[in-house]
């Protein structure tokens, strides 16, 4: 692609957002949830696991241990039976077990609904901040940037950044606050769907037009 300017970025990243809202109208959190807590929960727990190895993990952590209170009183070595699935479970166990206390100590056993609340909290980055907080409070803080936010970003052209810190910084710029939280589940349905890192179906895919990397 010949250099382009910022104003044609912007323009062609909302085309991309549109034609990826109209491919994926469901497009969602796929870790299962039903409050700020979970999400925190099974976020931390997908680190370099799939969202499917997680939803099989979850039930059967939070029958055991409902709440914060539950959770920071838990031996540590009970919990990485549990998460044990998940790859990593001594490090898993021991970042939800210190969240749970994180929120009991400073916050009532109650998620905090600001970035730096929560992500001061052990166990916690940005990245997992940016997933509690627009999926469990709707508050487009940041964009979750995953593998496939990355890979995609890179592809399209949004991006030549290498951290997912920068790339986000990035994308803001791209896109309008409002869509930031919907932007990191149209992109991550995309290259779960269609842009495979190792296969992707560019025939197939609805910015073949616009992607710069797209093989047709």
């Amino acid at each position: 692609m010949l250099r382009e300017s910022k104003k044609a970025k912007v323009a062609r990243a909302a085309e991309v957002y549109d034609l990826l809202t109209d491919e994926y109208p469901d497009a969602h959190c796929e870790l299962a949830f039903r409050n700020p807590f979970q999400l925190g929960v099974a976020t931390i727990l997908s680190a370099q696991t799939t969202d499917v190895r997680v939803n099989m993990v979850t039930p059967g952590l939070f029958e055991r241990y409902a709440d914060a209170e539950a959770l920071a009183n838990a031996q540590q070595e009970d919990v990485e039976q549990i998460v044990r699935s998940t790859g990593f479970f001594r490090n898993k166990a021991r970042n939800i077990i210190g969240f749970a206390r994180g929120l009991m100590a400073d916050h009532d056993g109650q998620v905090p609904k600001t970035m730096a609340e929560l992500s001061a909290l052990p166990g916690v980055g940005r990245k997992t901040a940016n997933v509690v907080l627009g999926n469990a409070f709707g508050l487009d803080e940041g964009v979750v940037v995953d593998t496939h936010v990355k890979r995609l970003s890179t592809l399209l052209q949004f991006t030549k950044q290498k951290t997912p810190e920068k790339v986000e910084q990035d994308l803001i710029v791209l896109f309008p606050q409002e869509r930031w939280t919907l932007l990191s589940h149209l992109l991550i349905w995309h290259g779960r769907r269609v842009c495979d890192a190792k296969k992707p179906r560019c025939e197939a895919c609805t910015l073949s037009g616009l992607c710069p990397s797209s093989r047709v």
